[in-house]
């Protein structure tokens, strides 16, 4: 699925060069589930991006299976990203004029499918993350959590290899935290989808298989023993 080798990210600050990314290596399989944490300015959402080809390594490569994210065009780099990769964000995101149906059917029009499949496919997506019965609510008339379920809706619509999470659940409360991570987490096991969220929340990390700390660009990764010995006991 993914291997990130040797991969740098380097930015000019004045005369000051700062390494967001000091030469990752990263193997990511198939159904993967990871989360990452890390200081502010650590280089946890330089690492999503470039995972999701928002962003092109300074050096390094960036392979998702098998395929260099950073050695493609811009064209093909946006047509890899727009089939294989799902994306939620901390803020929603949502157009504001659209309905939550017609939010997630404008992931599908850079694909080219038609309005006639459109339909049906996100009706389907907004079912399955529980608000099939919210298709004709525009965000306004919509809680943080069923907008953030949109947004992840969204994602989902494009039927993705990769979904991958910057702070989703930074801008609600607890318990609406708790539903939108058992949501992020049920999705991705029931389509096999490999799983990346960057958080600061603690109580989320804990509920990963795997957890990757980013420090100075530098990355280590440690399975979650906690989790480990959930999947022993059951």
């Amino acid at each position: 699925m993914y291997e990130l080798i040797g991969v740098t990210k380097q930015y000019r600050r004045g005369r000051q060069r700062v390494d967001a990314l000091a030469g990752i290596d990263l193997t990511l399989a198939q159904g993967d589930r990871l989360v990452i944490q890390g200081p502010t300015g650590g280089g946890k959402s330089t690492l999503l991006q470039m995972l999701g080809g928002l962003d092109r390594p300074t050096s390094g490569r960036v392979l998702l299976d098998g395929t260099d994210l950073a050695a493609l065009s811009e064209r093909r780099l946006t047509t890899v990203r727009g089939r294989n990769i799902g994306f939620v964000f901390q803020s929603f995101n949502l157009i504001p004029t659209l309905t939550a149906q017609e939010n997630v059917e404008a992931a599908l029009v850079p694909l080219g499918v038609k309005a006639a499949e459109r339909r049906p496919r996100a009706a389907e997506a907004l079912e399955s993350v529980g608000l099939g019965e919210r298709l004709g609510h525009l965000p306004s008339e919509l809680s943080g959590g069923q907008q953030q379920r949109v947004a992840i809706a969204r994602a989902l619509v494009k039927r993705p290899k990769v979904l991958l999470a910057d702070e989703p659940t930074g801008n609600l409360d607890e318990s609406m935290r708790d539903e939108i991570v058992d949501l992020l987490e049920g999705v991705c096991e029931e389509h096999g989808l490999t799983f990346v969220m960057v958080t600061h929340d603690s109580a989320v990390a804990r509920r990963a298989p795997r957890l990757a700390t980013i420090r100075k660009g530098r990355i280590t990764i440690e399975e979650n023993r906690r989790t480990a010995a959930d999947r022993v006991g059951a």
